[in-house]
Order: C-alpha cells, then sequence, then structure tokens
C-alpha cells in the first residue's frame, strides 16, 4: 500500500521561502514520477512540477519556474519542493502525487497516488 505523507506547509510573507517534504511508503519508487499539485479555493487542482524518481528528470509549470525547485532523496524515499520568492498566488494546498505510468506527468488524473495535501498561505 502506498502512503505519500507531505509535510512543511504553513503562513509566509510574499517574498518569503517554504520547503514541503513528501515521504514516501509501500512501494520501490525507482521507476515512478513523483508530482507536487496545488489547489486554491474555488479552482481546479494544478500542475506544479514533476521529477523522475531514477533520472532525476524535472518539470515545472510556468508559474512557478525560477522560483520552485522539486528534488529527491531516493535514500529517504522523501521527496521536496522548495519555494523561493512565494506570492500570495501560490497560496493553495499542495498535494503530492506518484504515477507509474503517467505520460504528460501535468495532469492529475494521470497519478495514481496521492498525499493528504498541505496548506500554504502567503500573505500580501
Amino acid at each position: 500500500q502506498v502512503q505519500l505523507v507531505e509535510s512543511g506547509g504553513g503562513l509566509v510573507q510574499a517574498g518569503g521561502s517554504l520547503r514541503l517534504s513528501c515521504a514516501a511508503s509501500g512501494r520501490t519508487f525507482s521507476t515512478y514520477t513523483m508530482g507536487w499539485f496545488r489547489q486554491a479555493p474555488g479552482k481546479e487542482r494544478e500542475f506544479v512540477a514533476a521529477i523522475t524518481w531514477s533520472g532525476g528528470r524535472t518539470y515545472y509549470a510556468d508559474s512557478v519556474k525560477g522560483r520552485f525547485t522539486i528534488s529527491s532523496d531516493n535514500a529517504t524515499n522523501t521527496l521536496y519542493l522548495q519555494m523561493n520568492s512565494l506570492k500570495p498566488e501560490d497560496t493553495a494546498v499542495y498535494y503530492c502525487a506518484a504515477t507509474l505510468l503517467g505520460v504528460t506527468l501535468t495532469r492529475s488524473h494521470e497519478y495514481e497516488y496521492w498525499g493528504q495535501g498541505t496548506q500554504v498561505t502567503v500573505s500580501s
């Protein structure tokens, strides 16, 4: 049984930084692609970033490129999202997700496993 548990969310002022973590367990994740998505109130869940667990190839939404960095620690099965230069529009619940067969990697329905989410609030 796959478990994804996010942590690290909180309240931060605009321009600040946060690092989200996602502890993964229950599988050998070397063949998975891991992603971060976010969902703001009244909006659809949107892609933020993804990384291939084995090769470390990364993908980013245009809205976060240059500000956010996705990374993984294969030894501890932990996924990270370093968020810098945060803006009020980054406010959302952030979700960690895993996919074995995803193609575009930017569509939420391609991901088989999801965490419970962690709230990020950026004040202006």
